[in-house]
Parts: structure tokens; C-alpha cells; sequence
């Protein structure tokens, strides 16, 4: 089960490297492509600045998962992982409320799972 959960800790970061990357990176080109029908396409040129600042929280959100996976005591790991899990369905939950439902699927749900791992191993 510990072998299990890291694993979906690291899922979740991974998630969140590649949010930050569309973000900060490819909002006018892969952006586009994912975020299809949120925005106008004369939308995206003029929302880069915006884009790239919400990449950079979910880059924070990646770097406190990938930080926890490195800590070599146990109990301060579980600690990490579950504050920094905690956080991504919190933003979740919100992305949820005010902007797409299928955020709460697409980032909390494994968010949730690698948390219920954590919790139970």
C-alpha cells in the first residue's frame, strides 16, 4: 500500500507539472486546445499573464508533493503529503464551484485517492 501511494503522489505532481507547463508555457497553443470552450480563442493572447500565474501556484502545489516524496523521515512525509494533497482539493473544489465541474474529477479526484492511500497505509 506505501509503494501505492507514492506512486499517486507522484501521479499528482506529475499533473501538476504538466497544468504548469500548459499554463505558463503553451496557453496559446496547447491551452487552447485543452481549455477548448472556456474562453474565446481572442481570449487566450490576452489572458497569458493570468495563465501563467495560475502554473505557477499549481508548479508550488507540484514542488510541496515532489518535496514530500523526498523527506526521509516518515513521519514528517506523511505530513507534507497530506497538507499539499489537502491543498489541491481544496483548489479543486473551488476550480470546481466557479469554474468547470470536471475539475473536481480531473485534479481532485486523484488528489483524493492518493490521499485516501496515504491514510490508510
Amino acid at each position: 500500500m506505501q509503494t501505492l501511494s507514492l506512486i499517486l503522489v507522484a501521479l499528482v505532481a506529475l499533473e501538476h507539472l504538466y497544468i504548469l507547463w500548459i499554463e505558463m508555457f503553451a496557453w496559446t497553443s496547447k491551452g487552447r486546445e485543452v481549455f477548448r470552450g472556456a474562453l474565446p480563442d481572442e481570449l487566450f493572447e490576452q489572458t497569458k499573464g493570468l495563465a501563467a500565474n495560475q502554473g505557477l501556484y499549481n508548479g508550488f502545489l507540484a514542488a510541496g508533493l515532489i518535496w514530500g516524496l523526498c523527506i526521509a523521515d516518515p513521519l514528517w512525509a506523511l505530513r507534507v503529503q497530506i497538507f499539499f494533497l489537502s491543498c489541491v482539493l481544496i483548489a479543486a473544489t473551488f476550480g470546481a464551484l466557479r469554474s468547470s465541474p470536471s475539475i473536481l474529477l480531473k485534479q481532485g479526484l486523484p488528489a483524493a485517492l492518493a490521499l485516501l492511500s496515504l491514510l490508510l497505509s
